[in-house]
């Protein structure tokens, strides 16, 4: 794989991570009234599968460069995979609710699940940013073999 190849799909799993921080922004402000719920069973069957691939993309192709060239690369790669346990723990609870919503069962009240998706997506995007930081700082597109 290039250089560009594998910068480009590190940008464009962050990219459908942002993509889905934005339909559960969506569907949060929709709470109670205004729900779409094919729409919530959409993004229930998407939130697992995205969030794992994104981090194996990730572990994958960005964090030995971390490793290898941050002064503390090591424990920045331990504590960014301790961050994509705990997503993809949250991931689950939210895909749960989903898919409750979907089937007209919700388990939390209105408010409960709005405070639980804006959490996860507000946590996911700064972890995004996060990331893209750390692989600007590194020129991961310039030191990728």
């Amino acid at each position: 794989m290039t250089r560009d190849r594998l910068s480009a799909e590190l940008r464009d799993v962050f990219d459908q991570q942002m993509s889905l921080c934005d339909a559960l922004e969506r569907i949060a402000d929709s709470l109670p009234h205004r729900l779409d719920r094919p729409h919530c069973q959409q993004i229930a069957n998407l939130i697992c599968p995205l969030i794992r691939r994104a981090h194996a993309s990730e572990e994958a192709l960005m964090f030995p460069h971390l490793a290898a060239l941050h002064g503390d690369g090591c424990q920045v790669v331990e504590r960014l995979r301790l961050e994509h346990i705990e997503d993809e723990c949250f991931a689950e609870e939210v895909q749960f609710e989903l898919q409750q919503i979907a089937t007209g069962q919700p388990v939390l009240a209105p408010e409960a699940t709005g405070y639980m998706l804006r959490g996860f997506f507000e946590g996911l995007r700064r972890h995004v940013r996060h990331e893209l930081e750390l692989m600007a700082a590194l020129h991961v597109g310039n030191t990728l073999n």
